[in-house]
């Protein structure tokens, strides 16, 4: 039997910005887009990842109440959520091509710890760090 995780999911604001985003800005593709009454089920994969889906959610019932879902879309917004990471073959290289498709950034590329990274954010707030893979 394998194991492992196959789904990590974040908090959007609005599931068709966030798709749109991904799909048309990062280059991931549309892997599952299923409706259960309000819920929506939408992971997206990058090309070069078919075993992980991020699942692309809005905070909501039946996973929490009004208030939480509120104080999340709230937190998310602000940049409150750790950022997930985004290997590249050439930081530079891609920093300019999400640049020309619209991805603003918070960070241009800079030598750090022994690598190249850069940083941005996605329109409901969470926080992507691009890293030069070696």
């Amino acid at each position: 039997m394998n194991q492992g995780v196959s789904v990590a999911g974040i908090y959007v604001r609005d599931q068709d910005e966030a798709r749109d985003f991904y799909v048309e800005k990062l280059g991931f593709r549309v892997h599952t887009d299923a409706r259960n009454g309000d819920y929506r089920w939408l992971t997206v994969q990058h090309p070069d990842q078919p075993s992980f889906q991020l699942g692309l959610f809005t905070p909501q019932a039946p996973l929490v109440d009004a208030a939480t879902a509120q104080t999340l879309r709230e937190a998310v917004a602000k940049g409150a959520m750790p950022p997930l990471v985004l290997i590249v073959e050439d930081c530079r290289a891609a920093y300019e091509r999400f640049n020309a498709r619209g991805v603003e950034f918070t960070q241009e590329p800079m030598d750090r710890y022994g690598a190249v990274d850069a940083s941005f954010r996605d329109p409901s707030g969470n926080g992507w760090k691009l890293i030069e893979g070696r």
